[in-house]
């Protein structure tokens, strides 16, 4: 029976990049493998082809012969990469473990260290850390340099972060012969695990350290000064390379990933590198215009001229009062909102002034008018 083509086998278009490859051979081989498909006898033929498939266009000089003369290729007679003819030799059925062993580094790579080939994680590098810092909009503004206690893990000053006892050398674990990992052959399928000896490492201490029990590192809160640049705002994120929790037996340092979250103000609301501050004035103000006084944000004070006639919602800006650009730039803007304030607990003088006032404002209220006179036309219309 003739071939089926390689990238039909795979599910890809011809041409495809050597990561849609990878997928759609990642892809097959989770389908067709044959210990999900007890029922199906086919499973197991169609799960060669594709491992066939992939071992050839995974690689670009056999791909590229592939591109050129199909499967005639790897028949014999047409020369390649290797003494004997073809790219693939053996028909082109290819080998099993080096091409899944791509796919399965690449799916549980992290989870099994990371590293391929000689050794295991002899010295695994030490976690990131995260810290919530919590800072007041003032600090926000101008900036600030505060001292963080952090617990986090640190070098055992004892055996010098190598895990031994005094100053005795790691020794190659015998289970793995220091890769880190073993292998188990399960019919044509291999699967690599984790070292249970010695957990990866692909070392083991026979003296561990007393002070640290082998680990290498102890726990301990540090005081870390950070600097807080000015125009922060919630969701910042700050990086302190090298000061996350120490590696296992003298392996690098994790980083340190300070978020920040800016605390809400009483007189401020923040929106980007603008301020909005909401200031109440009384009704006679709003109607005959004046002069007020409002706060800013660097402590000092900004003079608001109000013109007469203003209205609830009204906003004045006030240049470059906001807060500064934490990636330059200028600062933003400040905004006051004119809030018209309405007279309670009124005495008796007050209300028949107001009354006597509202006898003689009929003309003083366009808004009120115009908003009324569209009612009418509604109720008008309906009626109609």
């Amino acid at each position: 029976m003739a071939k089926r083509d390689y990238y039909d086998v795979l599910g890809v278009a011809k041409g495809a990049s050597a990561d849609e490859i990878k997928k759609g051979y990642r892809t097959k081989a989770k389908e067709l493998h044959p210990d999900r498909n007890a029922d199906n006898p086919e499973a197991e033929s169609k799960f060669k082809e594709a491992n066939e498939a992939y071992e050839v266009l995974k690689d670009a000089d056999k791909k590229a012969a592939y591109d050129r003369y199909g499967h005639a290729a790897f028949e014999g007679g047409m020369g390649g990469g290797r003494p004997g003819g073809g790219f693939g030799g053996g028909g082109g059925q290819g080998d099993f473990g080096s091409a899944f062993s791509d796919v399965f580094d690449d799916l549980f790579g992290d989870f099994m260290g990371g590293q391929r080939g000689g050794g295991g994680r002899r010295a695994a590098r030490g976690s990131d850390l995260r810290y919530n810092l919590r800072v007041s909009l003032e600090d926000a503004y101008a900036g600030l340099q505060k001292t963080i206690n952090v617990p986090t893990s640190v070098a055992c000053n004892v055996c010098n972060g190598t895990g031994a006892e005094s100053g005795a050398e790691p020794t190659t674990c015998p289970t793995c012969s220091g890769m880190g990992k073993v292998r188990a052959q399960q019919g044509f399928f291999t699967v690599e695990r984790t070292c249970p000896t010695c957990s990866g490492m692909g070392q083991i201490i026979k003296n561990p350290c007393s002070a640290c029990q082998g680990a290498g590192r102890i726990e301990k809160d540090r005081a870390l000064s950070v600097n807080i640049p000015a125009g922060v705002e919630t969701g910042t994120r700050i990086r302190l390379a090298g000061e996350g929790e120490a590696g296992m037996r003298g392996g690098p340092t994790g980083d340190l990933y300070i978020f920040i979250e800016v605390a809400e103000h009483k007189l401020f609301e923040r929106d980007g590198n603008n301020l909005y501050c909401r200031v109440p004035v009384s009704m006679g103000t709003a109607a005959l215009g004046g002069s007020i006084e409002v706060p800013t944000i660097d402590g000092g004070r900004g003079r608001v001229q109000i013109p007469a006639g203003s209205q609830s919602g009204r906003q004045m800006r006030l240049r470059s009062k906001g807060m500064p650009a934490l990636r330059g730039g200028g600062p933003g803007d400040m905004f006051i909102e004119l809030a018209v304030e309405t007279p309670v607990n009124l005495t008796t003088r007050q209300k028949d002034l107001l009354r006597e006032f509202e006898d003689l404002s009929e003309e003083n209220n366009p808004e009120s008018s115009s908003f009324f006179s569209s009612v009418k036309s509604f109720w008008d219309s309906m009626k109609g």
